[in-house]
């Protein structure tokens, strides 16, 4: 069965291809707060570095990968942490 994290990692680059995607599980960090469960995959960091947001706004990017992202927050995931940056913006740090 595939983690939660693989399934946004596949969803975040089917959506945005040639993004590098990073995703990690912060679920342990959170235990005993709000939409956490027992069994973790709740709760996450992603990073996206992708020339499509070139031009975009912060909400518009956030869209995107929200958008990517519908069935998994239907699946139970509570809480999700982004940035999303063009590959300019990474190389600037």
């Amino acid at each position: 069965m595939q983690s939660r994290a693989e399934r946004i990692r596949q969803a975040l680059e089917a959506a945005l291809p040639s993004a590098r995607v990073e995703v990690q599980d912060d679920s342990d960090r959170h235990i005993g707060h709000a939409g956490a469960r027992p069994e973790g995959e709740t709760h996450y960091s992603v990073l996206v570095v992708s020339p499509a947001f070139a031009g975009q706004s912060r909400i518009a990017r956030s869209r995107a990968a929200h958008a990517a992202l519908e069935a998994e927050f239907g699946a139970g995931m509570h809480a999700l942490s982004l940035r999303l940056l063009t590959p300019e913006e990474a190389a600037r740090g």
